[in-house]
């Protein structure tokens, strides 16, 4: 049994044609570094990355939660930015037991 595909009979009024008309934008779907902290932060975690492999976030997530119980504010949210970047959900997970979800 074969199954034949055959365009709808509206012409260019379908809706696929439509939406393969609509110019979409050109940022890639996953592009969500800008978002917070930017290029510097970006290279900051590139580089504790390839410091640490794959434990970066781990690491990143143990310096946070040590900032933050060394009531250092700058250098805990510093570290928790790059945790999120390396690991949405474990940053998600330490600013939620901080009281700092609201950074997201």
């Amino acid at each position: 049994m074969s199954i034949r595909f055959a365009p709808a009979c509206h012409g260019d009024a379908s809706a696929l044609t439509r939406t393969l008309k609509t110019r979409r934008g050109l940022r890639a779907a996953n592009d969500n570094a800008g978002a917070f902290g930017g290029d510097k932060l970006l290279g900051e975690a590139l580089r504790h990355f390839a410091r640490h492999g794959l434990g970066a976030a781990e690491l990143a997530r143990r310096n946070a939660e040590q900032a933050f119980f060394a009531d250092d504010r700058d250098r805990y949210h510093h570290w928790l930015d790059i945790c999120r970047l390396l690991d949405r959900r474990m940053a998600a997970a330490v600013a939620f037991r901080g009281g700092e979800a609201t950074r997201f």
